[in-house]
């Protein structure tokens, strides 16, 4: 499980990473949807690690909380990007 913690948390910035070469605002709006993906995948893992007491709840609970926050931050972004896309 923390294998599949550490591929899924390092994907969110590689593919943010990777928007950054985009080779249209669609590709950036997927490259940064794909983050978001990874993003939930993070929290599933967590939870997991959590459940399994692999992790105490006290770094559950920073790590979910940065998650959150990451999370909050790229759903806010995909949303602007595409009102601002769509609206052209």
């Amino acid at each position: 499980m923390s294998k599949q913690l550490l591929r899924s948390g390092t994907s969110i910035g590689a593919n943010i990473r990777e928007a950054t070469n985009a080779q249209s605002k669609a590709d950036f709006i997927h490259k940064l949807s794909i983050s978001l993906k990874e993003s939930d995948e993070t929290d599933y893992w967590l939870e997991l690690l959590k459940d399994s007491n692999y992790i105490s709840l006290i770094d559950f609970k920073k790590l979910s909380n940065q998650n959150t926050d990451l999370n909050r931050m790229l759903i806010s972004s995909i949303k602007t990007l595409k009102n601002n896309h769509l609206s052209k």
